[in-house]
């Protein structure tokens, strides 16, 4: 027919086909739709500390990066949960079950509270994203105190733990504490009588050091490095396999001094318990992004950081595998109640 439009064929095959071809149709368009998830409302990024220390810092930057990327089309703020060694930040990322519109920032914190039993919830309570790199910990003590280097410090937990004072954040039973704990216990010390101070955040404990509240303060070492960088503290030792580069160069490890007490750290990224495939595939892909950027890339360096990027899977799996390992490191300490 002259001027008639050129239809697809298959609307000339009649009704029946007609219905079976667009029943085709969204076969195939269902698992793309299904795929695409956004932010629909405020995202927070929760930080189950006080501001000051490691993980609000970390959460800071990535809420920069995701804002100066414009990565996320919604509104995102930072909000800070403090208390009961992150339960409380915990209880508010799970308020919401299945909700992606809320992401929390973590550390071995989430692995050793449930160990110890300080805490109901595990990594298995809630939805691992990403992990973002490791961190290894640093002692350190103000430029006028008694314990000058690391063999001060072991010699002293030799003799009398209980005659030494740490501060800590957030909870025992952490990489700071397990440090700490594998410092005594490799000076023939007994690591139950150290004197340990807990604070809500990194920088509340650095604070109580540099007031000469507590003999020194155990935290991760980019925490710290600020303060020793300025003269107000000074680091003895790092619980890295090896010396680390920049910065921290100069600092012996553990090892280098006879204790085994090598201990690392991590920040990963989770969501509420029950998040969807799609939720957890969007929050992959930004964050993703984020380690990319160079201003990233320059706070790895800066603060002698190793970036470790995991995607979900790949982050529960190394969940699985620190909870084994920090069971039985907190099981010879004492931290792990026996039934």
């Amino acid at each position: 027919m002259p001027g008639a439009m050129n239809l697809p064929q298959w609307l000339n095959y009649g009704p029946a086909s007609f219905l079976l071809a667009a029943g085709m149709l969204c076969v195939f368009a269902t698992p793309a739709n299904a795929a695409e998830w956004k932010p629909t409302k405020r995202v927070e990024i929760i930080v189950p500390s006080g501001p000051g220390g490691g993980n609000d810092r970390v959460a800071r930057l990535v809420h920069k990066l995701i804002l100066d990327g414009r990565l996320v089309e919604a509104v995102t703020t930072v909000v800070n949960k403090p208390g009961g060694g992150g339960a409380i930040g915990y209880a508010y990322l799970n308020q919401y079950p299945g909700d992606g519109h809320s992401i929390a920032i973590t550390s071995v914190t989430l692995v050793a509270d449930h160990i110890t039993g300080r805490t109901a919830v595990g990594y298995n309570d809630v939805t691992p994203v990403a992990q973002l790199f490791t961190e290894y910990v640093g002692f350190a003590v103000r430029p006028d105190s008694r314990i000058k280097t690391g063999r001060d410090l072991l010699a002293l937990l030799k003799t009398d733990a209980g005659s030494v004072s740490a501060a800590i954040a957030t909870t025992l039973g952490n990489h700071n504490h397990v440090a700490l704990g594998l410092v005594a216990r490799a000076a023939g010390g007994d690591a139950r009588k150290l004197r340990i101070a807990v604070f809500n955040s990194g920088g509340e404990s650095i604070t109580a050091a540099l007031g000469g509240h507590v003999d020194l303060v155990v935290t991760p070492a980019a925490t710290a490095l600020p303060h020793v960088q300025a003269g107000r503290l000074r680091f003895i030792a790092v619980t890295s396999p090896r010396r680390l580069a920049g910065a921290l160069a100069e600092v012996p490890t553990w090892q280098e001094l006879g204790a085994n007490a090598t201990v690392s750290n991590w920040r990963v990224m989770v969501g509420p318990k029950e998040m969807t495939s799609p939720q957890i595939s969007y929050w992959e892909n930004i964050l993703g992004r984020v380690v990319q950027f160079d201003e990233w890339r320059g706070m790895l360096e800066r603060d002698v950081l190793t970036g470790e990027y995991r995607r979900s899977a790949e982050t529960r799996e190394f969940l699985k595998a620190q909870y084994e390992e920090l069971k039985g490191i907190l099981t010879e300490l004492g931290l792990v109640k026996q039934p």
